[in-house]
C-alpha cells in the first residue's frame, strides 16, 4: 500500500521575500566618458562629432588597425600557434622587448638584466600590480602623489592599494599650460619617501608636458625629497611620433641613478586597445633581488587574474623582435602621431582665422591624443545640444576625432560658442 506524503509549504512574509542580498547597495555615478559617447550614440545629426573617446581614428573617423600589426598577426595566425597557458608573467620574449622599447637598448639597467618585468593587462592592469605590489613591499610612506588633474582610474587604483593620495599642482587654467612653479613648490614639501607619478608623456588629460630641461629639474628635486618616482608610459611614440623622445623623462631619471617603477601600454601605440597588451616593470639592484621581486609579483597576479592573455602579446612581440616590422611599426606610429600635430595646427589656424576670442596657442604647444581647450563647461553643454559636438564637460578633446571633414564645422561651432553666438 502506498503511503502519501504530504509536503508542508512555508509562506514567508512579504517583507522577507522582497529583501535581497543587494538591496543596500547603492547606485554610483556614471561614467564621464561613457555618457558621453551614449549621448553621442542617441544623437541622430549627421554634423554630430564624437571628440570623447581615447582611440585613434583616421582621416575618415574610421578605426586603424596598423598595416604591421596586420601583418604581425597574419605571422602569429601562419606559426599555427597553441591556445595554452602563458606563465603568470606573461610572454617572457614580450616582456623582454617592452623593456628594451621603454629603457633603450643600451641602457645599464637593461644590460644588467636589472629590470623585473612583467606582462600585464594594458596600462591599467600594469597601475593595478605595481599599486599592489607598493601597497605590500614599499618601505616608505604609503602616500602617492598624483598629478592635478591626472587619469580618473588613478585615483581609485592606488586608493585600493591602500595609499593616501594627494596632488600636486599641474596645469594652470589661466596659461592653459604647466604650472611649473606650483609643481616644483609641491613637490619639495612632499614628505621624504613619498611616491609621486610622473605621466612620461602625452599628459593624460591636459596634453601637457614638461619641456627636457623641466623634467630634469624635477628629477634633481626627486632624487632630492627621496621620493619614488612612479612613471606611467600609455604613448610613447605616440605623442611626438619619436619612440626615444618619448622615453626621455624616464630614461634620464634612470641614468641619474633612480630606482623606478614603469606601466605601458601598447593600446594607443600598436592599436591594441581591445588586445590589452601591457607591462609593467622596475629596476632593481642585483640578480637576487629581481628574483624575489619577480616572486612577489607572482603572488600578486596569481589570485589576481593568474595569467595575461597571449595573442595580443604575440603580435606585439613579433613587432618588436623582427627589424624590418619594427621599422614599418615605427613610420606608422610617426604617421598617426603627425596626423594629429597636424589637426592641431589646422585648428589653431582656424580658431583664429575666426577671431575667437582669447589666445589658442596652446592648443599647437599641448602633445599627444588628448587636448584640453579651456573651453568652460557651460560652452562644452552648448556645443553638445546645439552644435552636436560631444566632449567631457572640462573641456577636454581628442584630436584624433578630429580629420578634414569636421575639423572646420567644430571650429566654427567653437569660436560661436566662444562669442556666445551659438
Amino acid at each position: 500500500m502506498l503511503s502519501t506524503v504530504r509536503r508542508r509549504v512555508v509562506t514567508l512574509p512579504a517583507s522577507v521575500r522582497s529583501v535581497s542580498a543587494w538591496s543596500a547597495v547603492v547606485q554610483g555615478p556614471p561614467d564621464a566618458i561613457l555618457g558621453v559617447t551614449e549621448a553621442f550614440k542617441a544623437d541622430e545629426s549627421p554634423l554630430k562629432i564624437n571628440l570623447g573617446v581615447g582611440a585613434y581614428r583616421d582621416g575618415n573617423g574610421k578605426p586603424y588597425i596598423l598595416p604591421s600589426v596586420a601583418k604581425a598577426e597574419s605571422i602569429v595566425s601562419s606559426s599555427n600557434p597553441d591556445k595554452e597557458y602563458l606563465p603568470i608573467t606573461g610572454l617572457a620574449g614580450f616582456t623582454q622587448n617592452a623593456a628594451k622599447l621603454a629603457y633603450g637598448a643600451d641602457s645599464p639597467v637593461i644590460t644588467s638584466g636589472n629590470v623585473a618585468v612583467t606582462q600585464s593587462i594594458s596600462g591599467t592592469g600594469a597601475l593595478r600590480i605595481g599599486a599592489a605590489f607598493f601597497g605590500r613591499h614599499y618601505p616608505g610612506k604609503k602616500v602617492v602623489y598624483l598629478p592635478s588633474p591626472t587619469w580618473g582610474n588613478h585615483v581609485p587604483i592606488f586608493k585600493d592599494s591602500g595609499f593616501e593620495v594627494r596632488t600636486y599642482k599641474y596645469f594652470d587654467k589661466d596659461t592653459v599650460g604647466l604650472d611649473f612653479a606650483g609643481l616644483k613648490a609641491d613637490l619639495e614639501a612632499a614628505p621624504e619617501g613619498a611616491v609621486v607619478l610622473l605621466h612620461a608623456c602625452a599628459h593624460n588629460p591636459t596634453g601637457v608636458d614638461p619641456t627636457q630641461d623641466q623634467w630634469r629639474q624635477i628629477s634633481n628635486i626627486v632624487k632630492e625629497k627621496k621620493l619614488f618616482p612612479f612613471f606611467d608610459m600609455a604613448y610613447q611614440g605616440f605623442a611626438s611620433g619619436d619612440i626615444a623622445a618619448d622615453a626621455f623623462a624616464l630614461r634620464h631619471f634612470v641614468a641619474e641613478g633612480h630606482q623606478v617603477a614603469l606601466c605601458q601600454s601598447f593600446a594607443k601605440n600598436m592599436g591594441l586597445y581591445g588586445e590589452r597588451v601591457g607591462a609593467f616593470s622596475m629596476t632593481v639592484a642585483d640578480a637576487d633581488e629581481k628574483k624575489r621581486v619577480d616572486s612577489q609579483l607572482k603572488i600578486i597576479i596569481r589570485p589576481m587574474y593568474s595569467n595575461p592573455p597571449v595573442h595580443g602579446a604575440r603580435i606585439a612581440n613579433t613587432i618588436l623582435s623582427d627589424s624590418g616590422l619594427y621599422s614599418q611599426w615605427e613610420g606608422e606610429v610617426k604617421g598617426m602621431a603627425g596626423r594629429i600635430i597636424s589637426m592641431r595646427s589646422e585648428l589653431y589656424d582656424t580658431l583664429v582665422d575666426l577671431k575667437t576670442p582669447g589666445d589658442w596657442s596652446h592648443i599647437k604647444k599641448q602633445i599627444g591624443m588628448f587636448s584640453f581647450t579651456g573651453l568652460q563647461p557651460n560652452q562644452v553643454q552648448a556645443l553638445s545640444e546645439k552644435a552636436h559636438i560631444y566632449m567631457t564637460k572640462d573641456g577636454r578633446i581628442s584630436m584624433a576625432g578630429l580629420n578634414g571633414k569636421n575639423i572646420h564645422y567644430f571650429a566654427e561651432s567653437v569660436s560661436k560658442a566662444v562669442k556666445g553666438d551659438l
